[in-house]
């Protein structure tokens, strides 16, 4: 593994607030993940690749919201570490396959 060094700055709270978000949605784990990555699309030509991945936003009310970040502390409370993102894709994957796994055999039949 190679060698790290420790890179700290001040930045504006509005662009540590996009960075945070876009580390999330990059599915990067911790801050430095991200930075690593923004420095290397810089000086070694990389692209960060959104091919693979694609953003879903959507608005919930305070209620939700508030619920969601109870469950998410509560969680940790009992060593489990999730975040909203993990949580909501976990949601989405269940959804899904419970559908194909009910209408596989359906669509198979129709070939």
């Amino acid at each position: 593994m190679e060698a790290k060094k420790n890179l700290c700055g001040m930045i504006p709270e509005n662009l540590h607030a996009k960075a945070i978000e876009e580390k999330e949605q990059l599915g990067l784990k911790t801050l430095g993940d991200y930075v690593e990555l923004v420095l290397k699309e810089r000086f070694e030509g990389g692209k960060i690749t959104m091919a693979e991945t694609k953003t879903l936003a959507f608005k919930i009310t305070e209620e939700l919201d508030q619920r969601l970040k109870n469950f998410i502390a509560a969680e940790k409370k009992h060593g489990r570490k999730i975040t909203q993102k993990e949580f909501v894709i976990g949601l989405i994957e269940q959804a899904l396959d419970a559908y194909e796994a009910q209408n596989q055999p359906a669509e198979m039949s129709e070939e």
